[in-house]
């Protein structure tokens, strides 16, 4: 009988950050957006928080004066980007699974919107606290959208989507006298996680506290005009 020696197995040592190599591209992506004077916004939130509702009536507002396009992420369908095709420049990313979107999935998909240069470019990401936390998109704001419906633990449960976010948009508040949430207590969490959050109250329903938030976005996309850049950054997590 012949014995076949046993395959030898060998470790090849790969000296490659590639966390390092990821923030890079998303920092490149930043600049380049930031140049041509597009201010790239990125809402996460866990599923059904009220993202694609909030971006109608936002893409509505600015819409006309502004050049508004709209990356929709999510596992299966193409729903959100066809909901969202009536009010701005929109198309839908799948990910077949995957728990969040990666920037080479954006970057392909950018040019479907056409031409590219827009004055606003928002990324609604897979709903899902958790994986989006721990990858950039280039963004130069990560807003997260909390809904009332669902409880006012959620800063102290999922500390990272809080503590690497800038903005907390409180969704369905026209829903808060039938349901348990406390709106002082998920604040304060919140703010105990990252004290420098900027908070908006608003109902995409009836259309409150949209136009502040509105407003907030046309102050961040003259700081990205004036400067090539958009502070703070609360990224890094």
């Amino acid at each position: 009988m012949k014995i076949t020696p046993a395959t030898q197995e060998q470790v090849v040592s790969v000296q490659r950050d590639v966390r390092a190599e990821r923030r890079a591209a998303a920092e490149s992506f930043r600049r380049r957006m930031s140049a041509q004077g597009t201010l790239v916004v990125r809402l996460i939130s866990s599923p059904g928080a009220g993202k694609t509702s909030l971006l109608e009536k936002t893409a509505q507002r600015l819409q006309g004066p502004f050049r508004v396009g709209v990356l929709v992420g999510d596992i299966e369908t193409e729903r959100d980007a066809l909901r969202l095709a009536a009010y701005a420049p929109s198309k839908q990313i799948t990910t077949g699974g995957a728990c969040h979107l990666e920037l080479p999935l954006v970057e392909r998909a950018l040019p479907a919107l056409g031409d590219d240069r827009f004055d606003f470019l928002f990324i609604e990401d897979v709903g899902n606290l958790i994986c989006p936390a721990s990858h950039e998109l280039g963004e130069h704001l990560r807003v997260l959208v909390l809904s009332v419906t669902e409880g006012d633990d959620k800063p102290g449960k999922y500390p990272k989507a809080f503590r690497t976010s800038q903005v907390v948009v409180l969704s369905k508040t026209d829903l808060l006298p039938y349901v348990p949430f406390s709106v002082e207590r998920a604040l304060a969490d919140a703010r105990q996680v990252q004290p420098q959050l900027t908070f908006f109250s608003l109902s995409s329903l009836r259309e409150d506290g949209l136009d502040a938030w509105c407003e907030f976005l046309r102050a961040r996309h003259a700081e990205v005009v004036a400067t090539g850049r958009c502070s703070p950054q609360f990224l890094s997590g």
